[in-house]
């Protein structure tokens, strides 16, 4: 009797305590306030990670990846980390459009990129309609200037750099007689920098004998021979890395004296890389001083070759800054302030070699630095 007594007891407490483990274990696996990470902050890129503009596009997503990085090193955003969303547009609007979508779908907070003008023409309606800000490292098109809608950009418009080009090579160059070479497929970039050439070029006294546009349909012997039947003196190619390589080589095969020059767009090291001795001479526009000695520039720089293994060139570094600019306006962010508002109202924004400031349009400053390509490096003009 006394058995089954102490028995009974022992089933008696066990069925008063086994409901108290049962919600114990419920409230754990659904988590206790303040015990589980708030969910991440979720923000875009797009770009071109594949095909002629890979290098542009893969230098801005390493640079977006590294900022990333940093600030989830330094505990992110007010305590959240933050998670970088990538998507590749193939410098295709209609890809770019679908690419967007799925973006919008992951309810990113923002979007860094395109990396083309002509992408960033293709998608901006639908960022406008979701009130979702676009920061583009490197679209300049004077299309998109003074615009009051959701598109910023951490560099300036072609109008504001393009004519520095053209007063070098008139000066100090030597040039009088330039053929423009543009690419079709970007067209919102690559016209409104041969016009902004053209106009500071022919003010100074200058002659542009003629204007080529190209397209994937051309072939580069035909166009170079095309070129040089206007005996310039000088050619200037409006184009992607891969493309500008291709056609100096070209160019090189048949006029061994002829002065060539390119715009921002081709200045990566993938333009070294695939000219090889052709482009030796060659001067070239760039967003970066690679000679810069800011601190944060020389930090950024080092990390980028650490993590990545490569010279960061201008993609990076504008990248990286825009990403920067998207944390920066989401932690200072108050509430019932869009993102936009917040990005206008932060003011200036530390970039990793100057400030960057916005008008009331996003759009921004920033120096252009004229180099020239000689044993296999870019050396500084400026």
């Amino acid at each position: 009797m006394r058995e089954l007594t102490t028995k009974n007891w022992r089933v008696t407490r066990l069925a008063v305590i086994w409901p108290g483990i049962i919600a114990l274990l419920a409230l754990v696996s659904l988590g206790l306030p303040g015990c589980t990470p708030a969910e991440p902050l979720q923000i875009g890129f797009l770009g071109g990670l594949s095909g002629r503009v890979a290098d542009l596009g893969i230098g801005g997503r390493n640079g977006a990846i590294l900022a990333v990085e940093m600030r989830n090193q330094r505990g992110g955003i007010n305590g959240r980390q933050v998670e970088l969303i990538v998507d590749d547009d193939q410098q295709d609007a209609e890809v770019a459009r679908q690419a967007v979508a799925r973006l919008l779908a992951r309810k990113v907070e923002l979007i860094i990129g395109p990396m083309t003008s002509a992408m960033a023409l293709a998608v901006l309606p639908q960022v406008n309609a979701a009130g979702v800000p676009l920061i583009s490292p490197t679209v300049t098109t004077n299309v998109l200037t003074g615009l009051d809608d959701q598109f910023f950009r951490v560099v300036s418009p072609t109008a504001a750099h393009a004519p520095k080009s053209a007063e070098y090579h008139f000066r100090q160059h030597g040039l009088r007689r330039v053929v423009l070479v543009y690419d079709l497929r970007n067209r919102a970039y690559s016209e409104s920098w041969a016009g902004d050439f053209r106009s500071a070029f022919e003010a100074r006294g200058g002659l542009i004998v003629a204007a080529i546009g190209f397209d994937s349909s051309t072939t580069f012997s035909t166009l170079a021979s095309g070129v040089l039947t206007h005996r310039p003196d000088g050619v200037v190619v409006i184009a992607n890395s891969m493309d500008t390589a291709l056609l100096i080589q070209q160019l090189r095969m048949r006029d061994a004296t002829v002065r060539i020059a390119t715009s921002e767009w081709a200045a990566t090291e993938r333009l070294v890389e695939l000219g090889g001795r052709a482009v030796e001479g060659v001067v070239v526009a760039q967003y970066v001083d690679r000679e810069s000695s800011e601190p944060a520039y020389l930090q950024f720089h080092r990390a980028y070759r650490e993590r990545f293994a490569q010279e960061p060139g201008f993609p990076g570094l504008t990248a990286f800054d825009a990403t920067n600019v998207a944390l920066d306006a989401l932690a200072s962010k108050s509430a019932g302030q869009t993102l936009k508002e917040s990005i206008l109202a932060h003011g200036k924004f530390a970039g990793a070699q100057t400030p960057i400031v916005f008008d009331a349009n996003g759009d921004t400053q920033r120096d252009t630095y004229l180099w020239v390509i000689r044993n296999g490096e870019f050396k500084s003009l400026h």
